[in-house]
């Protein structure tokens, strides 16, 4: 005779590891992973690294990262907000990508949208993005100071899951003259 109580149990037992599973199956990655091996870094490409720079532009895409779960820290760049709650934003290698320094290629650049609306404090705000990468061109239009500007992002991550934290391990290094360097210093 079925029991429903063992029946719940044990359902029960089998989600919640298939729960840690996907939990240990999330790929910690860094923004190199992104983007083929053989395409020069920002460093090498004589930063501010920028598509032009690059034969293919940096369209070509990482495609064995397609439909993983990732984990990636990056500098979040508002597409879509309202105050201080962000809806989509960009998270991009380095703080004053997109708005006052050259766009970074697209394999280098994610289109985010947060699983709840996310409170950013500032923009270049350093976050942590977990969630499903999808590779594939997309635009957005960016509002900045001095007027709007298309970018063109390489991955999407919808529904991801979203914190702040306080540094970016792969973090490109601004020139010393750079006007974003600013954004860099910590806050006594």
């Amino acid at each position: 005779m079925n029991n429903p109580l063992n029946t719940g149990t044990i359902i029960a037992a089998v989600l919640g590891l298939g729960v840690s599973q996907a939990s240990a199956e999330t790929a910690h990655i860094f923004w190199k992973d992104l983007r083929p091996a053989t395409q020069a870094v920002a460093a090498d490409a004589n930063l501010p690294m920028i598509a032009a720079k690059l034969p293919d532009h940096g369209e070509t895409l990482s495609l064995n990262l397609q439909d993983k779960t990732i984990q990636l820290a990056g500098y979040a760049l508002p597409v879509d907000r309202d105050g201080d709650l962000v809806y989509q934003f960009l998270l991009v290698p380095w703080t004053g990508a997109c708005s006052h320094m050259p766009t970074p290629p697209p394999n280098q650049i994610i289109l985010v949208t947060p699983a709840h609306p996310f409170k950013m404090a500032k923009a270049y705000q350093p976050v942590s993005v977990t969630g499903v990468l999808k590779p594939g061109m997309e635009k957005s239009q960016l509002f900045i100071l001095d007027g709007a500007l298309i970018v063109q992002s390489g991955y999407t991550v919808r529904k991801a899951e979203v914190e702040s934290v306080d540094t970016v391990p792969d973090a490109v290094a601004l020139p010393v003259n750079s006007p974003w360097n600013f954004l860099n210093k910590k806050k006594n």
